[in-house]
C-alpha cells in the first residue's frame, strides 16, 4: 500500500457513535477487548475449535468490551452499527451469518482509487438500499442472530476496510474475492475506529 494514503484517513467517531446508540456508556465502556483471532490478519480462529482460518483474517471482529469495573461484557444480538465515514451503498451480500453492507467513500486527494467499509454479519435497516447515501454514524445495520449458527459463535461485527481501484466493479466484492490480488487493498480498521 501506498503509504501516502495513510495521514488522510483520519480517526474517526465509530466507537463513540456505537456507545452512544446501543447505551453502552450506562455501565462505563472502558475499551475494546480482542482475543486471538479477531484482529486483522490473524491466521488464528476465535470460534468453533479455534484452530486456524483458510486465510488471514480480513479485517476485525467487534464483540467483547470491558465496562469501567474490569467487567467483560459483549454486544447484543440488536445492537445498531453506525457508519464509519460519509459514503454510499455499493452493495449488500449474503454472509455466513447475515449479510454484509459494502460502503464506498470518496476523498477528493484520491484520483484512482476508492476506499470502501466492509459491515459484515449485519441485518441492514429496512430503508438501506444500494445507492443510498449514508453519513458518520448513521445507523446502518443490527447485528445478525448467531444462535442458530453451528459454528458456536457470539454474535458480533466485522469490518473490513480497503481501498479499491476504479477499474473494479463492485460487483465483484463478495467473500469469495474480498482480500483477493486486483480487488481490495485491505488495511487494518482498528487504526481508524478510535479504539481506546
Amino acid at each position: 500500500m501506498d503509504v501516502k494514503r495513510t495521514p488522510s484517513l483520519r480517526n474517526t467517531r465509530f466507537t463513540e457513535f456505537l456507545i452512544q446508540k446501543n447505551a453502552l456508556d450506562k455501565g462505563g465502556f472502558k475499551e475494546w477487548v480482542f482475543c486471538p483471532g479477531m484482529l486483522f490478519n490473524s491466521t488464528d480462529k476465535w470460534w468453533g475449535d479455534q484452530g486456524k482460518r483458510d486465510k488471514p483474517h480480513e479485517g476485525l471482529d467487534l464483540c467483547l468490551y470491558k465496562d469501567r469495573k474490569d467487567t467483560i461484557l459483549r454486544l447484543g444480538e440488536k445492537a445498531k452499527v453506525p457508519a464509519i465515514y460519509d459514503g454510499r451503498v455499493v452493495r449488500i451480500v449474503d454472509d455466513f451469518l447475515g449479510k454484509s453492507v459494502i460502503i464506498e467513500h470518496l476523498f477528493s486527494d484520491f484520483d484512482n482509487d476508492r476506499l470502501c467499509t466492509i459491515y459484515g454479519h449485519t441485518i441492514p435497516e429496512d430503508h438501506l438500499h444500494v445507492g443510498n447515501i449514508v453519513k458518520e454514524g448513521d445507523i446502518i445495520a443490527t447485528l445478525a442472530d448467531s444462535t442458530k449458527s453451528k459454528t458456536n459463535i457470539f454474535p458480533h461485527l466485522h469490518i473490513s476496510l480497503g481501498w479499491a481501484s476504479k477499474a473494479i466493479s463492485y460487483d465483484r466484492l463478495d467473500w469469495e474475492n474480498i482480500g483477493a490480488p486486483n480487488t481490495l487493498t485491505l488495511l487494518d480498521p482498528l487504526k481508524v475506529i478510535d479504539s481506546h
